[in-house]
This record gives structure tokens, sequence and C-alpha cells, in this order.
């Protein structure tokens, strides 16, 4: 994609092109090329390959000086070799005289670790912040952060996307003749889901209370449910489901408290270890999640419906490369 820019008097005009190319790494391409199918152009061919040791090499086939870059590559596991291809790549373009290097993170690695719950713990999301920074990025694209203070980590323009519009719209669709209540699968997402809330036409809220052991990562428990839930349709939402136990509870605790069904939303299907079982067994009638992370064939199950999230990062990467509101993309 080439758009020309005039600027300078009528009687001497000068005349620019600004060139798009868009990057994928190798984690997730079928996505980098649903969203260059979007943008009408094509992806840049590179040259990646691990060495035996599992040291990454990143070679661009083409001329990559003076273009406006952006570089898709979601944290998938593994996830740091994910991390640090990217990083190879933007490193790559910085040497290569790319004019603007835009990240596109459709799931960023470690945003869960925002802060310290003990002592002598790092930040690593902040962390990753100052690695794409030191890299060469000069802004960073994602979608629904763990938490919104993340924005603040990095030293430059943050475009923080959301898939509510494109989930929301689903729901509507879907389960337009059902009386729904909204629920977070803790206290401390609530304001999430009042979001989620109003976009589903100011519906009742609900949370799950639970407890969580700091030092015993990937579990929690249940308690109760605070909030009206009988005989509504519960739409249990988060931005992610790793190993699935916790809204696998939540649901469980739900139907105990006599909703009348449990659908469950999330943006990132992480789907670590035992997730997949769980989900599949689970009380809830459909898991929906976004294609943010890709999914092998055995991480799909009958019940799971995956939403394209590349129309969203391709208007975001249009509007960024035509010096054009993100913003305006979720004005409604």
């Amino acid at each position: 994609m080439t758009t020309e820019t005039t600027t300078g008097r009528s009687s001497s005009k000068r005349t620019t092109t600004k060139n798009l190319m868009l990057f994928s790494g190798r984690t997730h391409p079928v996505l980098a090329q649903e969203v260059a199918e979007l943008l009408g152009v094509d992806l840049v061919p590179t040259t990646a390959y691990d060495f035996a040791n599992g040291e990454i090499y990143v070679r661009f086939d083409e001329s990559v000086r003076g273009c406006d870059a952006f570089v898709i590559q979601s944290h998938a596991a593994p996830i740091n070799q994910a991390i640090m291809e990217q990083l190879i790549m933007i490193d790559a373009l910085k040497r290569a005289s790319a004019k603007r290097i835009t990240v596109v993170l459709p799931f960023y690695g470690y945003a869960r670790q925002d802060k310290k719950h003990l002592g002598r713990e790092p930040i690593s999301a902040r962390l990753m912040a100052d690695l794409f920074l030191a890299a060469g990025a000069d802004r960073l694209m994602t979608v629904d952060l763990h938490t919104a203070q993340i924005q603040g980590f990095f030293d430059g323009p943050v475009d923080h996307l959301l898939a509510m519009p494109i989930l929301t719209r689903y729901v509507r669709e879907k389960y337009a003749d059902h009386s729904f209540a909204v629920v977070s699968p803790d206290a401390g997402r609530i304001k999430v889901a009042e979001s989620w809330a109003n976009a589903l036409g100011g519906a009742p809220l609900a949370f799950i209370h639970k407890t969580r052991d700091v030092t015993r990562p990937n579990e929690s428990k249940a308690n109760r449910v605070v909030g009206e839930v009988a005989g509504r349709t519960c739409i249990l939402v988060d931005d992610l489901i790793d190993t699935g136990g916790t809204i696998v509870q939540a649901a469980e605790a739900l139907m105990a408290d006599g909703a009348a069904g449990v659908v469950i939303l999330a943006t990132h299907p992480v789907f670590s270890g035992p997730a997949v079982q769980r989900l599949r067994d689970s009380v809830a009638s459909e898991v929906i999640v976004t294609n943010t992370l890709p999914l092998s064939p055995e991480q799909t199950f009958d019940k799971l419906t995956v939403l394209s999230i590349a129309p969203l990062l391709a208007q975001a990467v249009a509007a960024v490369f035509e010096d054009g509101s993100v913003t305006s993309l979720f004005k409604d």
C-alpha cells in the first residue's frame, strides 16, 4: 500500500511516497496473511530459521529502506522464542533503515506480570515494553491488554485495540431472545465486565468472589456469586483463558446459583495444559474466543467458536499508516 503526499508552495511542490510493508513472524502466519489480504498488500518475504543451539536468524528478502513497517507476531507458546524472534525482526528493520516500526501484538506476552505481589518479584510487562523500545520500535499496537496500565510502560504511542465490538456483535445476534447477565470471573475485572454489560444493552452485572494463593500460579477457588443471575443466560467474560480452571469453576458456580445457561467469552485462547478438556467438559453451552493466538486441531472442540480479529487489526494498521484516528474505530 502506498500513498502520496504533496507539501510546500504551489510553485515548488515536493511529492513523497509512503510505503506500507507488513512483516510476519513464524508464530501465527495465518492471521498475518488474513490481515495482509484485507489491506491489499503482500507479506514481505522473510528468511527465518533456528540454529542448532536455538538461536534465531532473520533476514528480509527485499529492501525495507524508508518504509512504514508493521511487524505482526502473537506471543504464543513457546512464548520466549516468539518474543525473541520479534525483537530480532525489529532490530533488522532498524538497521536496514525502515522509517517507522510499529509492533503489532495480538497477544502481549507477560501482560499478567504487571505489578509486584510479593517482594523481590519482577514487573515483566514493563521489561517487555523496554525491550521493544531498545530494539527500535516506534509504536505498539495490541489487543485487550490484561490491564490498561501497561500502555504507560512503553515510551511512545500505544494503540490498545478492543475485541469487545466483535464479540458482543456475535452474542447479540445469536442470543437475541435471551435475558442476559454479564459476569466477571473475579472482582478485579468488574470494570471491564461493566463495559460489556453496557455494550449488551445495560445487562445486569455480577461477579464471582474467589480466593487465590499468589504462591501457586494458575490456581484459584470460586467461592460464591455476587449479583442476581437466576433464570438468566450468563455471559462470563475475561481477557484470556489459560488453563481454564478459574472460568470453568465460575461457570459451575453460576449454574449452581440458578443461571439458565452460561456462555464463556474471552479474547485470547492461551489454552495451556488441561484447558481444552476442562472447557469441553464444562457446563458452558458455548466458548467464544478470537484468533489472536493460533489454535491447533487438538485445541478445538465442538462448542468452541473462533472469531477473526484480522478486520480490526487491518483497520488499525490502515489508520496508523494514513495518520488517521484509531480511537474512531470504537466510537460506537
